[in-house]
């Protein structure tokens, strides 16, 4: 359990008979009506179970999409709630609003133990501005607000920050897990501890990789990031991707992480094509060996050799975005190789493996080795924010509530 946690937990709240504001996070792929991936619905089960269990009356509240303050009948979380309710194994409420009259009915309606799911919170203009008005007027739909939505907590919005100004606030199931496998890759870590950043843009990572200089012993960069690398060392990378403006930049994290005594490791080899296409000739060549018109789309079997005889000396391992084009084999096979390696040694005992954001959990379940690791995180970009060092409001409105006092 960890101790340095900036919330309360649930294991100081007794739900019975109060109306909690449960914020999750059913932002969840859809197709034709259904939900194509259960990951987000799943994880957020326990900390539902757990409240509606011990007589909370649990008050669901999240997004969907992006409707911009108006009513978009295609991202009603309506549907969503017939697969939570499946994955709850208990029915689920609904109202056709988050705040109002309809609202207002169904929490009075409630009975402990029940479960009720508002309707997008962005139907609403101010919850993206986090509005005083829109705030007050969810709290006022509950006693107790709890967030177990750390894939939000990066918006200072109305349902994620807001709210959290005006009841007793703590932190869910989730949003627990999510902290403590941060804190122990990051702020409190077993030394040797490793990242691997994949990615298309150094400008995009760049706050990410200045932050893990301080952090980390060995920083593996993948992706087409790494031919900027390449060719800020004066390497040919052919017509690959790369940016030219943060070739400078390249060289400057370069010469932090030798200050810093932080072993960075870039590809020895390349898998090249012409052609960006499935099925293309691929050639592998050297990383000083690229020839014009090529392009490198992923990282060849010396450098996964050498990735993972690095893994081997790490204890804790963060990993964040691909090594290659992995959507498009045969350019997926570093990535595999690598990241099968990091769920062996997981499982193993020897590793711990917290990974998360962007294509990360896609390239892991394609992979074959989602569940080997030890904690994968959906929250996309509030995993990279907190991996740059970044204040998250969602936690900074749990944090400063520690002293509300519980209704009677």
């Amino acid at each position: 359990m960890a101790t340095n946690l900036p919330f309360a937990t649930l294991d100081t709240l007794d739900p019975k008979g109060k109306r909690i504001l449960l914020r999750v996070d059913l932002n969840v792929p859809m197709k034709d009506g259904q939900v194509t991936d259960q990951t987000r619905i799943e994880r957020i089960v326990p900390t539902i179970a757990e409240l509606a269990d011990k007589g909370g009356r649990v008050i669901l509240l999240s997004h969907f999409d992006r409707p911009k303050g108006q009513v978009v009948p295609a991202m009603s979380l309506k549907p969503i709630a017939t697969a939570l309710a499946t994955a709850l194994g208990r029915p689920v409420n609904f109202a056709h609003d988050c705040i109002g009259p309809d609202a207002e009915a169904a929490t009075r309606s409630l009975n402990d133990g029940e479960v009720l799911l508002l309707e997008n919170t962005r139907f609403q203009p101010g919850e993206e501005k986090n509005d005083a008005e829109l705030s007050a007027a969810l709290a006022s739909l509950g006693d107790v607000y709890v967030n177990d939505a750390f894939s939000a907590a990066h918006r200072a919005h109305a349902s994620t920050a807001g709210v959290a100004t005006h009841l007793p606030s703590f932190g869910g199931r989730l949003m627990e897990a999510e902290l403590q496998a941060l804190f122990a890759a990051l702020e409190n870590p077993e030394r040797p501890v490793g990242a691997i950043v994949g990615g298309a843009k150094i400008s995009t990572k760049l706050q990410l990789l200045e932050n893990l200089l301080d952090k980390v012993d060995m920083l593996a960069i993948g992706g087409a990031m790494a031919n900027t690398f390449l060719a800020a060392q004066g390497l040919n990378v052919g017509k690959s991707l790369k940016e030219d403006d943060m070739l400078d930049t390249a060289r400057q994290i370069m010469a932090q992480a030798k200050a810093k005594n932080c072993d960075l490791i870039l590809p020895v080899d390349m898998v090249i094509s012409e052609d960006f296409i499935a099925g293309a000739p691929t050639s592998t060549v050297p990383a000083n060996a690229i020839p014009d018109g090529w392009m490198a789309l992923d990282v060849g079997p010396e450098t996964v050799k050498l990735l993972n005889s690095k893994l081997a000396g790490l204890k804790t391992l963060v990993w964040n975005g691909p090594l290659g084009v992995f959507e498009l084999p045969p350019f997926d096979e570093g990535t595999n190789a690598v990241a099968q390696e990091a769920g062996r040694l997981t499982k193993a005992g020897a590793l711990k493996t917290v990974a998360g954001g962007g294509d990360t959990v896609s390239a892991l379940r394609h992979a074959g080795v989602l569940h080997d690791m030890t904690y994968v995180s959906t929250a996309g970009g509030a995993f990279l924010e907190w991996l740059e060092g970044k204040v998250l409001p969602g936690l900074t409105a749990l944090s400063t509530t520690l002293e509300k006092t519980l209704p009677i």
